[in-house]
């Protein structure tokens, strides 16, 4: 089928050398060329001998002078393997048996013949060998849907004007031409019948659409209309005396020339569901119809991307640049098995990247790289590890949302919770030092100088005041916060001293609380709000000379008389 034949030969060819690289590396590809209907099953209306043995008679090929020899007459039965002729026949090895044919019922005045393909194959040019005179009169017909809709491809006549009434050469309505190049009577035996898809030399990708609609196939159908006597005949003196049984049409091979339809993605294919050969050892020779895929792509017929390669729009090949145009594979950090193409995505990053990611291991996001709500980024994982994203531990009580728009409970970054006023614990499941009454507004301030009953806010005594063993106690007004970005600052001034126990020097006026709570948990507890008075106990950091504000430091709105109960407990009970 001229340079479309060529393309495909060319991209088909096989080739399996030890050190050569496979075919269809960085470039377009296609399995190899050959008979659709080698191995398969051919259907026909009628065959000979088919109800008991029948005689039969032809003519071999009249000599160069045209000097015609005597029919030859034999006998068949479609039940005795010796004497059968059946549809199969058609379809064996034109190689190794290139004398058998199938032979239609005595007398017939038409016969169809038809090949049913399992899958969409690439079909290019058919050869019809002829053991009968060529028909007078024939058709070709093609189905891509298996066999729902029928497409004429060529009518055959020796007289096209008389049989469909076309001209010569001329299109009907159906887009098919009419020839008399195959019909006429001689040879009497072995006459060919040819159709090729496209007209030689056309310039047409056999991957592109429109190849594609041109090319592919799913059944083919020929309709042998008219039987024509072999000119022999009128000469024959036997055939004078008594009319001989020549009226039956006899084909030796029917070769189907095509090949397993791929998009350019495959140089190989295997049987595809559905295929039943015929027992015969040709069998081995079949083309195949489902593709073993190469460039990430998949499908019976590589007609989509595998299932993680989906981060641009499939294509086919090209057969006319050999581009390959390979599926690309999403970017997922290890978090999906598949991907989908989204055109929105495709267009939004300038024609780049469209790939978004079918994410696992509670993952979100185009390439799974976040943690979904609930769920934060363990930070001694690697991001691709399965278990990279741990569920939020903030108890549902004492923990508030954190400031996202999804809801999460947990800082997505390393699953620290922000705790409710009074809340303290590493999960926000408890009442800190000084408050009681865990509950959905978090914990109440004890009214006591020292620790109260978490449960009930009765008074302890001020023993455990005493044991905490404070480097500070201060009455303080809070002036300003600031994020230091690795820790924060906290202005204050100091308005009262009521116990210090520390390196550091501390004296009425400004001073610089640290809070560590605002990098180790990610909010600043407790509660330090600016323009408001507190009592604040806590401890030092010796070696940076710095005050220290956490959870185990003893911070209440200031209230004169739980100054002067601090102040008596400190008298009394704390021996610093």
């Amino acid at each position: 089928a001229g340079l479309l034949l060529l393309l495909l030969l060319h991209f088909g060819s096989c080739v399996f050398r030890a050190g050569v690289a496979p075919r269809c590396e960085s470039r377009a590809c296609n399995p190899r060329m050959g008979n659709l209907a080698l191995g398969r099953r051919v259907l026909t209306q009628t065959v000979c001998g088919n109800n008991g043995t029948e005689l039969y008679c032809s003519y071999s090929d009249p000599n160069a002078n045209l000097a015609c020899s005597a029919a030859k007459c034999a006998k068949c039965n479609a039940g005795l393997p010796l004497l059968s002729h059946l549809a199969g026949a058609m379809s064996d090895s034109s190689f190794r048996h290139p004398n058998t044919w199938w032979q239609s019922a005595e007398g017939v005045e038409s016969e169809t013949v038809q090949l049913d393909l399992e899958a969409e194959f690439y079909f290019t040019h058919l050869i019809v060998v002829f053991r009968s005179p060529r028909p007078a009169a024939m058709t070709l017909e093609r189905s891509q849907d298996f066999g729902r809709t029928w497409k004429m491809l060529q009518y055959y006549a020796g007289n096209c004007s008389d049989t469909f009434g076309l001209e010569e050469g001329g299109y009907g309505r159906d887009g098919a031409t009419c020839t008399s190049k195959y019909s006429g009577a001689y040879p009497c035996n072995r006459g060919e019948v040819i159709f090729r898809t496209l007209p030689k030399w056309e310039s047409l990708d056999p991957f592109g659409l429109e190849g594609q609609q041109q090319l592919r196939v799913t059944n083919i159908r020929i309709r042998l209309l008219r039987h024509q006597p072999c000119p022999c005949q009128a000469k024959d003196l036997a055939f004078a005396r008594e009319a001989l049984p020549t009226r039956h049409f006899a084909i030796y091979d029917l070769i189907v020339k095509g090949s397993c339809f791929c998009n350019g993605h495959a140089e190989q294919c295997v049987p595809a569901p559905g295929y039943q050969p015929i027992r015969d050892p040709t069998g081995a020779f079949a083309v195949h119809g489902k593709c073993v895929c190469r460039h990430n792509t998949a499908g019976d017929h590589c007609e989509r991307c595998a299932p993680l390669y989906n981060d641009r729009p499939w294509q086919p090949a090209d057969g006319l640049t050999g581009a390959p145009h390979e599926c690309r594979k999403c970017k997922c950090n290890g978090h999906a098995q598949s991907c989908h193409f989204d055109w929105s995505a495709w267009r939004e990053s300038g024609q780049r990247s469209g790939g978004v990611c079918d994410c696992l291991h509670n993952t979100e996001g185009r390439q799974c790289q976040k943690c979904k709500a609930g769920f934060y980024r363990d930070p001694h994982r690697p991001q691709t590890a399965p278990d990279s994203c741990k569920p939020c531990n903030c108890h549902p009580l004492g923990s508030m949302p954190f400031h996202l728009a999804d809801g999460s409970s947990c800082d997505p970054s390393n699953g620290n919770c922000i705790c409710k006023p009074g809340v303290g614990g590493a999960h926000c499941d408890r009442c800190m030092v000084g408050y009681w009454g865990f509950h959905e507004y978090g914990c109440r301030p004890c009214d006591c100088a020292g620790d109260c009953d978490p449960f009930t806010g009765d008074c302890m005594f001020g023993k455990l005041f005493c044991t905490m063993n404070y480097a500070y106690v201060l009455k303080v007004k809070v002036l300003s916060a600031h994020d230091k970005g690795s820790h924060a600052e906290v202005e204050v001034k100091v308005q009262k001293v009521l116990s210090q126990n520390t390196k550091v020097k501390i004296q009425r006026g400004r001073v610089t609380l640290y809070p560590e709570s605002w990098t180790a948990r990610g909010c600043t507890c407790p509660i330090l709000n600016p323009g408001v008075e507190y009592l604040v106990a806590g401890h030092s950091d010796r070696k940076q000379g710095r005050l220290l504000v956490n959870m185990k430091s003893f911070v209440k709105p200031w209230k004169a008389s739980l100054g002067r109960k601090v102040l008596t407990l400190l008298k009394t009970d704390c021996n610093w």
